[in-house]
């Protein structure tokens, strides 16, 4: 439940997000140790962290790299990570900022698939980015925010328009 005047989100479930390559991840640690750190940031439990390492470890597709220090890793090996962990969190609401527009196309089908199949299940997805088409894909509602404010919230298209009006403006 959106209360703009109060500037409150209210959310009932548990709540992913892919904001940053970096949100989190400790370089000095390596893919294992920061699958338990991320794990349990997100809300599991340590012995559960523990448990969907090898899942983690599969689905993020980083093989030995799993066991080197995060320091070496890529942006985009450290963004599967990151996804790798968030999906075995199952949250019910996924926040996507635009750093999944930024990666190799693999990964953005991989997180676009991920976001498809979570809003089949009735969950929610908030994401953000200059991709306008791949949102349309993603996105039924929008909300334009100008100065932090929220100035219009409706269906996409529209919202889309009255952005790229203001743009041209």
């Amino acid at each position: 439940m959106l209360e703009p005047d109060k500037g409150i989100l209210r959310t009932a479930g548990r709540v992913g997000s892919l904001l940053s390559v970096q949100a989190g991840v400790m370089a000095l640690l390596t893919g294992r140790e920061n699958t338990l750190l991320l794990g349990v940031l997100a809300g599991m439990t340590p012995r559960q962290a523990r448990a969907e390492m090898e899942e983690v470890k599969r689905r993020s597709g980083l093989g030995e790299h799993y066991e080197r220090l995060v320091a070496s890793y890529s942006q985009g090996m450290r963004a599967r990570l990151g996804l790798a962990v968030i999906e075995r969190t199952h949250p019910t609401i996924l926040l996507l900022d635009e750093i999944h527009e930024a990666l190799d196309h693999e990964f953005r089908d991989h997180v676009h698939g991920y976001a498809h199949d979570l809003l089949a299940a009735g969950g929610v997805v908030v994401a953000t980015g200059h991709d306008h088409p791949m949102l349309e894909r993603l996105c039924t509602r929008a909300l334009l925010l100008q100065g932090g404010h929220l100035v219009a919230d409706g269906d996409f298209t529209e919202i889309q328009r009255v952005y790229l009006g203001d743009r041209r403006a």
